[in-house]
């Protein structure tokens, strides 16, 4: 993952309408939260935003690809979508985009808190074991 000092002012410039937007370095690339929620990432000098069941065909419908982390293994993907280059072009529009990958990002944050709880298993009782018959008893 590469990101270029460039490129994240760029990006960072143009969400500027989107207040809470703060830049993470992690891998060489740079991951973007709102209020404490990822919802972007930059590689390679391309920004990916988080999408979910409300928001990804606003991706596919553009032909933006999923981000894959490992070049190795292609069929491994993200939930974060290229986003087209007219979007990250207009301001007001990757504002309104960003907007819906946080909401995607607040949902994904929400049901990983609200997951249901595996009840604990009953823990069995250790009984003592016997010797084998006939072997000494111990005191």
């Amino acid at each position: 993952m590469t990101a270029s000092a460039d490129f994240l002012a760029y990006v960072l410039d143009q969400l500027a309408g989107l207040p809470g937007v703060a830049p993470q370095r992690m891998f060489g690339g740079v991951g973007l939260y709102c209020d404490e929620l990822f919802f972007g990432l930059i590689d390679d000098d391309v920004l990916y935003l988080r999408a979910d069941d409300a928001n990804r065909q606003d991706f596919l419908a553009r032909g933006m690809s999923a981000f894959r982390p490992y070049a190795d293994r292609p069929q491994v993907s993200m939930k974060y979508y290229e986003v087209p280059a007219d979007v990250l072009e207009s301001a007001a529009e990757l504002v309104a985009w960003a907007q819906r990958s946080v909401a995607a990002a607040r949902t994904a944050a929400q049901g990983a808190n609200a997951a249901p709880r595996r009840k604990p298993r009953a823990r069995r009782k250790l009984r003592a074991r016997r010797p084998p018959s006939g072997a000494p008893r111990l005191r």
